[in-house]
C-alpha cells in the first residue's frame, strides 16, 4: 500500500514534462509558421495555442500509459538502472498512474474535439490517428513499429493538424519540414530504446533497437541526428525556411557531445547513454528554439 503523501510536484513529475518539447515546440512552431506563411489566418491564433496545451495533455498521458505498462509487462523493475522509478520506487501505484494517464488523455480528446468543430472535420481523423499512437503506442513498440509511428504521429500528424487547425486547409511545404522534427523526435525514443534493450528483450517486446542491435543502433542514432539538420538546410536552400533558420546550426556542438556519448555505448556497458534519451530531448528543445526564434525574427524583419 503506498503511505506517500503524493504533493502536486509528484503528479507534475510522474508525466515526464522534460519530454513534452517533443509535441509542444513542434505545435508552437507551425503557430509561427502560419502567422509567417498565411498571415491571412492570423486570428485564428488562440486555436493554435489551444492546439500546443492539447499536444501536452497527449504526450503527457501517453507517458503515463506507457509507464504503467512497461510495469504490468515487467520492462520497469525494482532496482533497474533503466526505465523510469514512477512506480517501481512505490511512490505511486500502478492504478494511480493509470487512472491519472486516461484522466490527461481524456483532457486531450475534449481539446481536439473542440478543435474539430471550429476548423472541421478532417482535423477528425488526424486526432483519431494521434489518439490511437498515444493510446497504443506500447503495441506497435512490441513489434518494432514504435520507431514509424513516432515518425507519423510526432512530425506530420501533429504539425499538419496544427495547420489544418488555424488554416482548414493543408501545406506541402510544411510536410517536408515536419520530416525534420519527426527525425529528432524519433531520436528521442530510440535512445531510450537502445539502453532498454536488455530489458525490452527479455519481457519478450521487439523494438526496432533490439532488431539492429547495439552496433547498428548507434550508427541509426547518428543518422537521425545529423540527417534532421540536413532537412533543415534543404528548407532554407529552398526557401521554405527563412535564412534564419541556419540559427539551428549553433546547436551542432550538442549534436556532438550527444553522438559521441552513443558512440562509446557497447553491448555490455551503456551507463553513457543512461540519460540520453533526456539529452536528445534536450537537443530537441534548442534545436526547435533556435526555429522558433527564426520566425519570430523573419516576422519583425
Amino acid at each position: 500500500m503506498n503511505t506517500y503523501t503524493l504533493k502536486p510536484k509528484d503528479w507534475f513529475i510522474a508525466t515526464r514534462p522534460w519530454s513534452f518539447v517533443v509535441t509542444a515546440l513542434p505545435t508552437l512552431f507551425t503557430v509561427l509558421f502560419v502567422l509567417v506563411d498565411a498571415p491571412e489566418y492570423s486570428s485564428r491564433w488562440p486555436l493554435g495555442v489551444l492546439a500546443v496545451i492539447g499536444s501536452v495533455f497527449f504526450q503527457a498521458g501517453g507517458n503515463l500509459i506507457s509507464d504503467y505498462y512497461d510495469f504490468k509487462n515487467g520492462i520497469d523493475k525494482p532496482g533497474s538502472v533503466v526505465g523510469t522509478d514512477i512506480i517501481t520506487s512505490g511512490r505511486f501505484t500502478p492504478k494511480q498512474i493509470q487512472t491519472f494517464g486516461r484522466i490527461i488523455t481524456t483532457l486531450g480528446v475534449i481539446i481536439g474535439l473542440y478543435l474539430t468543430s471550429q476548423s472541421g472535420l478532417p482535423l477528425l481523423w488526424i486526432g483519431l490517428f494521434g489518439t490511437l499512437g498515444t493510446v497504443y503506442y506500447r503495441k506497435f513498440k512490441a513489434i518494432a513499429m514504435g520507431d514509424l509511428l513516432i515518425f507519423l504521429v510526432y512530425g506530420p500528424t501533429i504539425m499538419m493538424g496544427t495547420y489544418f487547425t488555424m488554416t482548414q486547409h493543408f501545406s506541402g511545404t510544411l510536410l517536408f519540414i515536419s520530416i525534420h522534427f519527426a527525425l529528432i523526435t524519433v531520436n528521442v525514443l530510440h535512445a531510450n530504446n537502445l539502453r532498454d534493450i536488455e530489458n525490452d528483450t527479455s519481457a519478450g517486446i521487439k523494438t526496432f533497437a533490439s532488431i539492429l542491435g547495439v552496433k547498428n543502433s548507434i550508427v541509426y542514432y547518428n543518422l537521425l541526428t545529423y540527417l534532421s539538420y540536413v532537412i533543415v538546410i534543404i528548407s532554407v536552400i529552398f526557401k521554405q525556411l527563412p535564412i534564419w533558420s541556419l540559427i539551428s546550426l549553433a546547436t551542432l556542438p550538442i549534436a556532438f557531445k550527444n553522438t559521441k556519448l552513443v558512440d562509446q555505448a557497447t553491448e555490455t556497458d551503456k551507463t553513457t547513454i543512461k540519460d540520453l534519451d533526456k539529452m536528445t530531448a534536450n537537443l530537441q528543445l534548442f534545436v526547435s528554439g533556435a526555429l522558433i526564434l527564426s520566425m519570430l525574427l523573419s516576422m519583425i524583419f
